[in-house]
């Protein structure tokens, strides 16, 4: 059994999985907003050609990098960028890609299965693998109805399309066949030496939610999210990228204005409460970003507006206040980017924890349940005490994979 399971490879792990929706290198952040709308995908790629050219070669194009909403709103909260959103959306979509080289990384799907887990243990978030497909265009067309921005597409070649692989996706395929690692699934995240105790990104719940915007964008890159504790280091709750990237770009306002805790309740799966949408609004105002204002107005009224056709409102009447956009929002349950997002996992702010004696199968599964990469360790005092992540996982089954080669 553990011979057969080492000649998997990353072709195994792409059976089912959907063609990446694409952005050209060219496009800009306003592009990008508007295909994260209408994407049931957190991310969308970006590649260094445009998908529509019906002259492309597979060598003459590559996934440069991957966009989420996470990555709009960090921009948008930019000071100079409050001051003029609609300057800042006109920018490439370049403006918005990580830095860090090797996020992104093609790999054949011969690749193998101990291949891929060394490649994301070096730093590639996602493995972009060719894959082939059998729909037409014209049944893609009908799979994607919705979508009317002409800078998204899906990634085609002649035939070929393209799919990624996550550490989620290999986490997912090893729990599938977690009795080859028996008894180490088992033992304890504690006794395995896997909870990271020193790189924890955590802030003040009273500190300004401005100032966690870089510990956001770390944790974007590390995959993991930006704990909220109290002045005991007690675990309060969290401000999670996998959470952001649900929202819409409204949130650049709220982390300009609020503070960490409140921040939590706003982007709560609930949607804006309404006092915290009236707060963002005077603040703006106290600040005199009146530019910035409308365009917060203009993103939650179109939202609380998608919210109240999508739910089949009978109302006929033109409700453009805040307190009735929020009103809309509120009942709806949910933010409301799209037509498509009822498809999305959607997180509450709420911290998912363990304890240091609970065992590596049990975090994976608790992991994965809630879609995430990592899970807060905590004392049962709460206190913080670190944070398990994927990577951290993936490195004991690697060294485990290696007694069996």
């Amino acid at each position: 059994m553990a011979v057969s399971f080492l000649r998997h490879e990353v072709s195994d792990l792409c059976l089912g999985k959907p063609a990446l929706r694409s952005l050209s290198i060219s496009a800009t952040v306003a592009d990008a907003v508007e295909a994260l709308r209408t994407s049931e995908d957190n991310f969308i790629s970006v590649w260094d050609c445009n998908h529509h050219s019906k002259s492309l070669a597979g060598d003459q194009c590559r996934c440069v990098g991957k966009v989420c909403m996470v990555d709009v709103i960090c921009y948008l909260s930019k000071d100079e960028n409050l001051s003029s959103p609609s300057a800042a959306l006109k920018a490439p979509v370049s403006e918005i890609l990580t830095k860090i080289p090797g996020t992104v990384m093609h790999v054949e799907p011969s690749c193998s299965l101990l291949q891929a887990i060394d490649l994301i243990l070096q730093g590639n978030q996602n493995l972009v693998v060719p894959i082939q497909t059998r729909l037409s265009s014209t049944l893609r067309r009908k799979q994607f109805p919705k979508s009317t921005n002409q800078m998204a597409t899906t990634t085609n070649h002649n035939g070929q399309e393209f799919c990624w692989l996550t550490q989620e996706d290999v986490i997912r395929f090893l729990l599938s066949s977690i009795g080859v690692f028996s008894p180490m699934p088992a033992l304890s995240i504690d006794s395995l030496g896997i909870i990271n105790t020193t790189d924890i990104l955590a802030i003040n719940y009273h500190s300004p939610a401005s100032s966690a915007v870089q510990l956001i964008t770390q944790s974007l890159e590390q995959q993991t999210s930006v704990a909220v504790v109290d002045s005991d280091d007690v675990l309060i709750g969290e401000i999670s990228p996998f959470t952001l990237a649900c929202c819409d770009e409204s949130v650049a306002a709220a982390i300009a204005t609020l503070s960490c805790g409140e921040l939590m309740s706003y982007i709560d799966c609930g949607g804006p409460p309404e006092h915290l949408i009236k707060i963002v609004t005077e603040r703006l105002k106290e600040r005199k970003l009146k530019r910035a204002l409308e365009n917060y107005s203009s993103v939650i009224n179109a939202s609380a507006n998608s919210v109240s056709s999508s739910s089949s409102s009978s109302s006929s009447d033109e409700e453009s206040s805040v307190s009735s956009s929020s009103s809309k929002l509120r009942s709806a349950g949910r933010f409301s980017r799209s037509n498509s997002y009822s498809a999305r996992m959607v997180r509450r702010s709420e911290a998912i924890v363990c304890h240091p004696k609970s065992s590596l199968v049990a975090v994976m599964i608790q992991a994965i349940a809630h879609r995430v990469n990592y899970v807060w360790v905590i004392e049962d005092d709460y206190s913080l005490v670190g944070v398990v992540t994927f990577t951290g996982m993936l490195e004991v089954f690697r060294e485990h994979l290696e007694t069996m080669i």
